[in-house]
């Protein structure tokens, strides 16, 4: 394994990962600062509880985006570390530097490293996103279902050399939501639509 070649793409990754779209946006368009808005998450569905669901869009395909990119330049122009890339993209939206390395929770960009490393892998995680969001309206609960069943969709659709990378992301994603996790034993998590 070729150590520069793996640091690059973990730090490619990290750095496209670590834009925080969400902030740009809403403050680029009179938003205010999202960090103190509602949940004070950069991610997407803060975004929502501004009232401009365009600017959640947006952020939710930008945050998707920088994901998958970041796996494309990895397996394009450094080769073979895509894995990494996808690693690097996921925590440097959860930790940026830029923010006292207080970012989002990691959802929409690990959609975005799952399409990115294989389409089954981020079809799979899309279907159960979208699904569990529809069935419960509780974003939280939609976005962890997804995180977990990309290592098992992995694993079922002949990407297994993708599974460590995705389950370890899961974790983080289940440790990012830990709160939101608390709030759903207790019955007091909110719904997407609803003011927190």
């Amino acid at each position: 394994m070729n150590a520069a070649m793996l640091v690059q793409s973990l730090v490619a990754g990290y750095l496209l990962g670590s834009i925080p779209f969400g902030l740009l946006l809403t403050r680029l368009t009179g938003a205010g600062d999202l960090r103190s808005i509602g949940s004070g998450n950069i991610g997407a569905t803060n975004v929502l509880r501004t009232g401009r669901k365009g600017l959640a869009a947006a952020t939710l395909l930008l945050d998707l985006a920088k994901g998958a990119l970041a796996v494309w330049l990895a397996r394009e122009f450094i080769g073979g570390f895509e894995a990494a890339a996808a690693f690097g993209a996921v925590i440097g939206h959860c930790f940026p530097v830029w923010l006292r390395f207080k970012g989002g929770k990691g959802v929409a960009t690990l959609m975005g490293v799952a399409l990115g490393l294989a389409w089954p892998i981020g079809l799979v995680y899309a279907v159960v996103w979208l699904g569990m969001l529809a069935l419960t309206r509780v974003s939280s609960l939609g976005g962890m279902s997804a995180a977990v069943a990309a290592p098992l969709a992995a694993l079922a659709t002949g990407h297994a050399g993708y599974a460590p990378v995705l389950a370890a992301l899961a974790v983080l994603v289940l440790w990012l939501h830990r709160a939101n996790i608390a709030r759903l034993r207790a019955g007091t998590e909110p719904k997407v639509g609803s003011k927190k």
